[in-house]
């Protein structure tokens, strides 16, 4: 029997709260490489908060959050920026910066490092892009000259310009039709394979989660009530499992799934 990969993402007894108010409490949960883990759950769940903490923006009130064997709580400011050198992230909403250009925005990340020419950035640049389908014709453009779609596929090839070990996605179909949102699950999914990074993704839209995911937490109660494939997950007895996944929503997201639709039918019953 193989040996499981390391862990990338290790949350033990994780506690977050707000004044009297506790979002998560004795919250669990493991990250192992290679993995395109989507976190999901209900309103007020706490996903995001979840997603923040990994990301060291937030600090829980108690446990240990390790990242890429890090402890973010103990570690300093130098520390933490070598890690964040080593991980991506994909906002909602792209988060470009209005003032540049898709070529400057993809060589911001290099350039902060300070150690690399700007020839090598050049055609690092040009390379990433051309990775998410970004022709050099429209690495002069502003970001408001670009698509939805195409503001996605600049954040992605900023997200990778580092070549990350790790690689946050927050809603990252969100706001695309579902023409563009399957055009740009497929490239997340081609350039995993390429190139091997371990995904964390918050996601409420079913079809994205289906078609990625490798394994999936799901929040309720405070904490991680389940995580594993897509049919460990639909085989546990949970209320907020069966309506999130088996609903009329969820059933259409199933609908070309038919062996996980025979587990979870078994499951749920």
């Amino acid at each position: 029997m193989s040996e499981s990969p390391p862990p990338v993402i290790e949350i033990q007894g994780l506690q977050t709260r707000f004044g009297e108010n506790i979002v998560h409490q004795d919250l669990n949960l493991t990250v192992r490489q290679g993995e395109i883990l989507s976190v999901v759950g209900g309103s007020g769940s706490g996903k995001t908060m979840l997603l923040r903490q990994m990301l060291g923006l937030e600090k829980p009130a108690m446990g240990i959050v390790k990242v890429l064997g890090q402890d973010m709580d103990s570690s300093d400011r130098v520390a933490l920026q070598q890690l964040r050198n080593r991980w991506g992230v994909l906002f909602q909403q792209g988060a470009l910066f209005s003032a540049l250009t898709v070529f400057d925005n993809v060589a911001l990340p290099m350039r902060e490092l300070r150690v690399l020419p700007e020839s090598m950035i050049s055609n690092a640049v040009l390379l990433k892009l051309n990775m998410v389908g970004i022709s050099p014709g429209d690495a002069i453009k502003l970001p408001a000259d670009l698509s939805g779609g195409m503001i996605k596929r600049v954040a992605l090839a900023r997200a990778l310009a580092l070549e990350p070990e790790l690689l946050f996605l927050d809603e990252p179909t969100a706001g695309l039709d579902p023409l563009l949102s399957e055009g740009f699950v497929e490239l997340i999914r081609s350039l995993h394979q390429e190139l091997r990074f371990t995904v964390v993704m918050v996601s409420h839209d079913l079809d994205t989660i289906l078609a990625l995911s490798t394994q999936i937490a799901v929040l309720a109660e405070k904490r991680v009530i389940a995580k594993g494939t897509p049919q460990e997950v639909l085989a546990v007895h949970h209320a907020f499992i069966k309506d999130f996944f088996l609903g009329e929503r969820g059933r259409r997201a199933l609908n070309d799934k038919n062996d996980i639709v025979q587990t979870s039918e078994r499951g749920v019953g």
